[in-house]
């Protein structure tokens, strides 16, 4: 793996014609996605700003242009009218080595129209000259060309009784009330993962810190809470965060973790009252960062995308010189105390082709490089072995025992394992059994959802030539295969 100097790293980008050799190396990676939003070149990680606005889906993303690092982060900015097909619009937010406040990085954060114009909240990365970071809580303004105008100050800056670890500012509007809030994941001094609040009654300025939230029974669950929401889901409130440096079972060696408490938000005394455990979003191997869509106007739903990656993680495309996809947005609702996650409706769309499926001498299917499979399962033992070889050997293994209502994922069996530490099996138990597979791979990923939502496996995955096949090993399944067509223009846009 490459090494990095801190030079090379938090390079400013001053000519888009300084990446197009990266561009025409990374393009010829086997493992370009075909349908999933990759970074145009370099690094991308967490999904930012995501908003309905002026008649589209608005996206944003963190981006590192030169390579797979964490170094000098923008925002790139993709739009949608279905949340299925993208179309690149190019850099949006970049850091500003002059003034300061974002010189290491425009970090994550939110989105929101103000009355015809739509405002970016961001956490400026600010290091000064001894290198100290400073998280400042910045604002743009997004003009009708595209380009944002910065407001020349931050809304607020570092709060003192916090260590530096503050940032990714949720923008949250409340109905039929004249106070808005910001809330930003945090870190006590003695590094425990905590939300902070600040409130205004403009969305412009005039934000002052309300106080911590405070979140019963989790006070000591991690020691950093990134990417903060709380969503309005179908008469309850869901808070999302993702808690760091914290082992939890099943999950390996792994530290970094994204997840969620159903619950109810009392603003008056910023405290939102758990009705449960806190739950792991998904439970595949590479899922990070999730971001719901501000400003959809329906209270019985939302819509979540995630970076599919984790914080520190290596991925072989690395040696390719890129990294980062983001997953397929998908549709939450609450089914008893806990999300339900569905791939949308519009999917459907991205069907091509049919698959006839013929088995070869050894019980395989051809496996396309992108492909829908949907399985209708009968009650019994199941077990589906994706990107085996031609003979139906290794790949990785989905298995159903009825007995235990358990469905495993394992992917140790595939060619190249990369993050092994973090664990290389994934098990749920599915309380009414298993009924229905829709998984959808891609050149490098494949995400499963199990029962129509009550599940969801999602993982980077990199197969070789070899490795392009299917085995169902079970008599009890009925199978559909589809081919993807191609849904994000691959084209060099800055």
């Amino acid at each position: 793996m490459r090494e990095w100097t801190k030079e090379e790293k938090y390079r400013y980008l001053k000519d888009p014609q300084e990446l197009i050799e990266l561009y025409d190396r990374i393009i010829k990676s086997e493992y370009r996605q075909t349908y999933h939003i990759q970074p145009i070149t370099g690094l991308l990680n967490d999904p930012n700003g995501f908003v309905w606005y002026d008649n589209n889906w608005h996206l944003f993303y963190q981006w590192c242009p030169w390579g797979a690092v964490h170094g000098l982060k923008y925002w790139y900015h993709v739009v949608s009218k279905d949340l299925i097909t993208w179309k690149n619009l190019g850099v949006c937010l970049m850091p500003d080595e002059i003034y300061g406040y974002d010189n290491k990085g425009a970090y994550s954060g939110s989105a929101m129209p103000i009355g015809d114009k739509l405002y970016l909240y961001y956490t400026g990365n600010n290091r000064d000259e001894d290198y100290v970071r400073h998280s400042y809580t910045c604002i743009a303004k997004l003009g009708n060309d595209g380009w944002p105008e910065k407001y020349p100050l931050p809304l607020f800056g570092p709060n003192p009784e916090y260590t530096e670890n503050q940032r990714d500012p949720k923008i949250i509007v409340m109905p039929d009330e004249k106070t808005y809030y910001i809330i930003l994941g945090a870190q006590t001094k003695d590094n425990c993962g905590r939300i902070i609040i600040y409130k205004s009654e403009n969305l412009l300025h005039g934000w002052t810190f309300a106080g911590e939230l405070k979140v019963p029974g989790f006070e000591n669950l991690g020691g950093m809470w990134e990417c903060p929401s709380i969503e309005h889901i179908g008469g309850k409130d869901v808070l999302m965060f993702c808690p760091q440096y914290i082992k939890l079972k099943g999950r390996g060696e792994g530290t970094n973790h994204n997840g969620y408490i159903i619950g109810t938000m009392d603003w008056d005394s910023l405290t939102f009252i758990p009705d449960g455990d806190f739950h792991v979003l998904d439970f595949g191997f590479d899922s990070y960062a999730a971001a719901c869509a501000n400003n959809i106007e329906d209270n019985d739903k939302a819509i979540l995308i995630a970076w599919m990656g984790l914080p520190g993680a290596s991925y072989p495309t690395d040696d390719d010189e890129w990294s980062g996809c983001l997953t397929l947005p998908r549709e939450l609702t609450i089914r008893g105390r806990r999300l339900i996650q569905k791939p949308l409706p519009e999917l459907k769309k991205l069907r091509d082709e049919k698959i006839n499926i013929s088995e070869n001498e050894y019980g395989c299917v051809d496996l396309p490089y992108a492909a829908e499979i949907e399985l209708e399962i009968k009650p019994g033992d199941c077990e589906l072995d994706i990107f085996t070889n031609k003979a139906g050997e290794g790949g990785l293994f989905i298995k159903y025992i009825e007995e235990k209502k358990e469905i495993t994922i394992d992917r140790s069996s595939l060619e190249k394992r990369f993050n092994i530490s973090d664990g290389e099996s994934r098990t749920r138990i599915l309380e009414n059994g298993l009924s229905n597979l829709r998984i959808y791979i891609d050149k490098s990923s494949i995400e499963i959802f199990v029962n129509d939502g009550d599940a969801v496996f999602t993982s980077r995955v990199f197969p070789t030539e070899q490795e392009r096949y299917m085995k169902i090993i079970s008599n009890n399944a009925f199978t559909n295969i589809w081919t993807i067509k191609a849904a994000v223009k691959e084209e060099f846009l800055i």
